[in-house]
């Protein structure tokens, strides 16, 4: 049997081309290394699995003129993980290293990861090298909390800032992918999956190998997603609009009972219909139906059922699902709490009628009896 290798370090990208998401780093990186200007001291900072240490590498790489494929750990190219080499020792060992010039290539790139894990000692160590590094050495750091290092070495470093990656973008990788290795995978299910990684392409690459490794002929089905990662399918939240625009609260609490029979949490799916009626409200106005995250086949649900209600409507849906939200902690009887909510939702309308009534009889009373 082969080595099975995981897709995230399959695919990871050898060139800044192949980079997702983060072009703006890419084209900064490329123009620096083009021009011979690029700093000796560089911090990538932002969320986990979003390329720093991929875009370290491919740094290190080019300003040596080596392949793509040249192996990482070169004699050029040292990686250090601050997580578990903190130490004073550990830096002064480094310091040590970075005194011997490369035999090879032009410069020695070290990379350090995780660099606020580095004591306040280490770090304190590391700033006169940091500052004036030999012309042949690149330090790259790298770390998810930059608010976690201290402003004499953030002076240091020129910094760049990744971003979480548009779960647009990581659906697309996971499709080219999925193209690659000959499985066949649903629009809906790679969406899911992109929307559940939170913008890190790692995760969502190990999410798909998981859904991959679930399925019996290789294919990666919306249906399998949703059980495996046990997430609520949006078909309820459709379903339960639709029961609340016919202003009849039975339908709702009979899927509501039938959610939380499935094992989903109260909190997630009163959260989750918050969002829906966002996107409803959203996909009202042609100018921000793109701010819906969603596959195309789902935005045309969103836009149909959006055309039947009143934006106000949807408005007094959104302020008691959000009252609902900030008060379930607090409750003691959850369950409850929810389907209040449905209840006056479902007859919020009647409310408004009923009250807009009470103002015009009011208003004829004032008149006739001034």
């Amino acid at each position: 049997m082969e080595n099975f290798v995981v897709s995230a370090r399959k695919y990871r990208p050898l060139g800044f081309e192949e980079v997702v998401g983060q072009e703006h780093i890419t084209t900064t990186l490329k123009n620096a290394i083009d021009n011979n200007k690029l700093a000796q001291a560089l911090l990538f900072c932002g969320p986990r699995g979003v390329g720093k240490t991929t875009c370290a590498r491919i740094v290190a790489r080019m300003i040596n003129g080596f392949e793509e494929r040249a192996e990482v750990n070169s004699l050029n190219i040292f990686e250090l993980d601050a997580a578990s080499n903190n130490s004073v020792d550990d830096i002064r060992n480094l310091i040590d290293q970075v005194r011997y010039p490369p035999q090879f290539g032009k410069f020695k790139v070290y990379i350090i990861d995780e660099v606020h894990m580095l004591s306040t000692s280490a770090f304190n160590a590391f700033l006169k090298t940091l500052e004036e590094p030999p012309p042949y050495a690149i330090f790259i750091l790298a770390t998810t909390e930059k608010h976690k290092l201290l402003p004499t070495i953030l002076s240091r470093c020129q910094i760049y800032d990744f971003n979480r990656i548009q779960v647009s973008d990581i659906a697309r990788q996971l499709k080219k992918v999925a193209d690659r290795e000959k499985i066949k995978a649903e629009e809906e299910a790679l969406h899911l999956i992109a929307q559940k990684a939170d913008g890190a392409l790692r995760d969502a690459l190990s999410i798909f190998d998981l859904m991959v490794t679930f399925s019996s002929g290789n294919e990666v089905k919306f249906k399998n997603v949703l059980n495996n990662l046990h997430i609520l399918d949006h078909d309820y939240y459709f379903k339960i609009v639709d029961g609340l625009l016919s202003e009849n609260h039975a339908q709702p609490l009979l899927l509501l009972d039938e959610i939380l029979k499935k094992g989903f949490d109260g909190h997630n799916f009163i959260v989750g219909l918050s969002d829906h009626l966002r996107n409803l409200l959203v996909a009202q106005d042609a100018r921000t139906v793109d701010l819906m995250d969603v596959p195309e086949s789902t935005r045309k649900k969103y836009l149909e059922q959006a055309a039947t209600a009143t934006p106000s409507l949807l408005l007094s849906w959104l302020n008691i699902a959000n009252q609902c939200d900030l008060n379930y902690k607090s409750s003691k009887n959850q369950r409850l709490l929810v389907e209040l909510a449905l209840m006056k939702m479902a007859h919020v309308n009647a409310v408004i009628k009923t009250n807009g009534t009470a103002s015009l009889q009011e208003g004829v009373k004032k008149k006739l009896n001034p």
